[in-house]
């Protein structure tokens, strides 16, 4: 897997390719904004020459307002249709940036997901929300503000010298060498405070991530009465971030007034240069007045965009996570093959026909894994899973149960050896295709916003028979039928009004619904009241006559009720048997029974 780069030192041309490879996500409407904006412009100049010939027509001509009301209602339809075409630009430019913000967080929380559970157990979970909210909500000014205003700030002004030097091509020369200043001065400034803002938005994480640690270790810190001390430290946070961002603002607010000195100044020159050509009699009226009013409109694109440089500098600071994010390779392979379908739940109620039958012996050849960084967490396991049994793993801590089911999950790829699920390599199959057929349960279940009904549904297509009859399976209609609104009670974030017992068992309804034909089961019984696991052992009885049952054991009793027991020592199946076959020939396990039926 591909080891994230230092965050200090990623090369700004990658952020910057990435910001400009994400704007093939706004389509049309990025275009449609800039011809809008150009649209706009084009009619300004109409909108100047009609206000100097009035003018000239009045004042030198004394013509009369009969005499100049066509121009005059011409220049009030520009004007409005000016207003339109500018709501329309704004309009699309926002769609634009819509279109780019919704592909690219789908882009993200997918590639998030293919990297599984195992990379997103590494990284700060405050850090990653920061990232796919506010990082990707702070794109919209990029690509709803600066990239329109970088177009236009050279078609527009270009077109206006187009108008400008047939009339006059002193005034188009100074026009033209005094342009570049603006944006060479806001490049020079804006280099150190796109290096700030960049700062600011890992400054940001890494507050965003402590700020998360803390409410969710709020209690513990109650506890031990450190509360205080985190209030402390998080104000400190909060104080660091807020002297960045004002040195941010310090930078630009300089870039804003140098924007301003030099546009001033070229107006300035055009002006007098305009003022002593026509006290000379060497300009005509209509077309120095028709000069001078385009002469402020012509810098006010270039200092839009200085205006919206601040919107480039926020982008790159927050695309530098989503660029680290993007650049790490899934570590699952991607085959082609798959395996027979199974009973599809949507249109089928569960009835006791058993998956095991139809998933092949699994044999684990010769399985090795490192962690970066760290000792092996497997060393040459060989285990073979026979159909519809009921397999425990026991083993000290650290001994690679986790990891064993993370390469059963396809989360992980072995360093060496491979996993056949009958003669086919798991790495030759379909990961969404394997994992079809598989149901996971962890310890600590997860439940999320939503009805009782969603928690166990989780997804699937399924009826609310098929999802009454799972809750039945897993021992959990009781209790779900007792809640107010029964299977449409909402159930709250982290399962709140739910015991933990009732809490595993949606996840044990979970498994029954989804018919799996391999159930990996990390201890559904622990820390729990002595009712709720005899519930819970009940459903894995009722479990286990329908699927292949491989459980991480953590006490002796769930280990005891297993078709086989595997011993796990240092990365390796170190013994196999039944719980009065281990208990004469491994001393391991003889040491794990020994610690009082706990095991680690």
């Amino acid at each position: 897997m591909t080891t994230p780069s230092d965050p200090g030192h990623k090369p700004a041309p990658a952020i910057i390719q990435a910001l400009r490879d994400w704007r093939t996500h706004a389509g049309f409407w990025l275009r449609a904004a800039v011809g809008l904006g150009l649209l706009n412009g084009l009619l300004l100049i109409g909108q100047a020459w009609l206000l100097a010939a009035v003018a000239a027509a009045v004042v030198f001509e004394q013509a009369v307002l009969a005499e100049v009301m066509p121009q005059l209602w011409a220049m009030l339809s520009i004007f409005l249709l000016r207003a339109v075409l500018a709501w329309a630009g704004e309009q699309a430019a926002f769609h634009a940036a819509i279109q780019v913000k919704l592909a690219l967080r789908t882009r993200l929380y997918r590639h998030i997901q293919a990297l599984g559970p195992v990379w997103l157990g590494q990284q700060r979970s405050g850090e990653l929300v920061n990232t796919l909210s506010d990082g990707v909500e702070a794109l919209e000014a990029y690509y709803a503000r600066y990239l329109p205003a970088m177009s236009l700030m050279a078609l527009v002004p270009l077109a206006m010298l187009a108008f400008v030097f047939p009339f006059d091509w002193l005034s188009a020369l100074i026009l033209l060498v005094t342009a570049p200043l603006i944006p060479l001065f806001m490049i020079l400034i804006g280099k150190g405070a796109e290096k700030r803002s960049q700062q600011q938005w890992r400054q940001l994480a890494r507050m965003s991530a402590h700020f998360l640690d803390v409410i969710q270790g709020l209690t513990t810190l109650k506890l031990f009465n450190a509360s205080r001390r985190e209030a402390g430290l998080i104000a400190r946070l909060s104080d660091d971030y807020r002297q960045g961002t004002m040195s941010v603002l310090r930078v630009a607010f300089l870039s804003s007034f140098a924007l301003e000195f030099f546009s001033t100044v070229s107006i300035a020159m055009v002006a007098v240069l305009i003022g002593f050509r026509l006290f000379w009699g060497e300009m005509d009226f209509r077309y120095g007045f028709f000069i001078l009013l385009l002469a402020p409109e012509y810098y006010l694109p270039l200092r839009n965009l200085g205006t919206q440089y601040h919107a480039r500098m926020e982008a790159i600071g927050a695309a530098e996570r989503m660029v680290e994010i993007l650049a790490q390779a899934p570590e699952q392979e991607t085959g082609i093959q798959t395996l027979p379908r199974h009973q599809d739940t949507a249109t089928a109620t569960i009835d006791a026909t058993a998956a095991a039958e139809q998933l092949p012996v699994i044999q684990l050849r010769d399985l090795h894994y490192t962690y970066p960084g760290q000792r092996p967490a497997l060393n040459g396991l060989n285990l073979d899973i026979h159909p519809g049994e009921m397999l425990a793993i026991v083993g000290p801590s650290g001994a690679g149960k986790s990891t064993l089911f993370n390469l059963l999950l396809g989360f992980l790829v072995p360093r060496h050896g491979q996993i056949l699920i009958g003669n086919l390599p798991l790495s030759a199959m379909q990961a969404e295709h394997w994992r079809t057929r598989l149901a996971w349960l962890p310890q600590k279940v997860t439940l999320f916003p939503g009805t009782v009904a969603d928690n166990i549904r989780l997804g699937q297509a399924a009826t609310p028979d098929a999802i009454r009859e799972a809750a039945r399976l897993a021992q959990a209609h009781e209790f779900i039928s007792a809640l107010p609104q029964a299977y449409d009670t909402p159930v709250g974030e982290a399962g709140h009004g739910l015991s933990g017992g009732q809490i595993r068992r949606l996840g044990l309804a979970r498994a029954f619904l989804r018919n799996a034909s391999l159930v990996l089961l990390d201890e559904a019984g622990a820390s729990l009241d002595r009712d709720s696991e005899a519930r819970i052992e009940a459903a894995l009885q009722t479990l286990r006559r329908r699927c292949t049952l491989i459980l991480i054991a953590h006490r002796l009793q769930t280990a005891q009720h297993a078709d086989r027991i595997a011993v796990m020592e240092q990365g390796r199946i170190s013994a196999t048997g039944t719980h009065a076959e281990l208990l004469a020939g491994s001393a391991l396990y003889r040491q794990l029974v020994a610690a009082g039926g706990d095991m680690p």
